[in-house]
């Protein structure tokens, strides 16, 4: 019995989870992600954004939401400014300009902080996979499924995958919070 392959489904599991999450956050410059939450009323449907319009970076601080169907540009717009992001579009009648606005030392600060607490969050969500493993060997080897030995083996192997992930999440941490420190 291998118990390596599950185990590591649900840490990339986790790990792609704060990837994505890590996405979501606003840095200074203009990242398509940021709009991932929003969804648009479509014939009655809550639809994400980017099923309705190719969203671009023409500049490094601006984003563009120009909709497949021009008739859609007052219900994005309604879109974008009940979400969380923050930014009131402008609408120029043919597509939406999403204007970043730089950040200041402190938002940058508090963002690093947040940043942190996912991380240990995401940390947190690998180290219990690990734990979920180690049971189902533990329950195996009492099952008389595996020996002493093939359950340390098995052990020892998820324990070397969790050191793994864990090293994948602080490195996407400093990458991200390099990113946000850039001006």
């Amino acid at each position: 019995m291998d118990f390596q392959p599950k185990a590591e489904s649900k840490m990339k599991e986790s790990l792609a989870k704060f990837k994505n999450e890590m996405g979501g956050m606003r840095t200074g410059r203009a990242n398509p992600q940021i709009l991932d939450s929003v969804k648009v009323e479509y014939y009655g449907q809550p639809v994400p954004l980017k099923q309705v319009a190719a969203i671009s970076i023409p500049e490094a601080r601006v984003l563009e939401i120009r909709p497949w169907d021009p008739a859609m540009l007052g219900e994005i717009e309604k879109a974008v400014q009940k979400s969380d992001i923050g930014i009131t579009p402008q609408n120029d009648g043919k597509a939406l300009r999403l204007n970043l606005p730089t950040m200041t030392e402190e938002r940058r600060k508090d963002m690093v902080k947040v940043l942190g607490r996912m991380g240990e969050d995401c940390r947190v969500a690998v180290r219990n996979d690990r734990r979920d493993a180690i049971e189902e060997i533990k329950k195996a080897g009492k099952d008389k499924k595996l020996s002493e030995d093939q359950q340390k083996t098995q052990e020892a192997a998820i324990q070397k995958l969790t050191d793994a992930y864990v090293k994948k999440v602080d490195e996407a941490v400093a990458e991200k919070q390099k990113e946000i420190s850039t001006l």
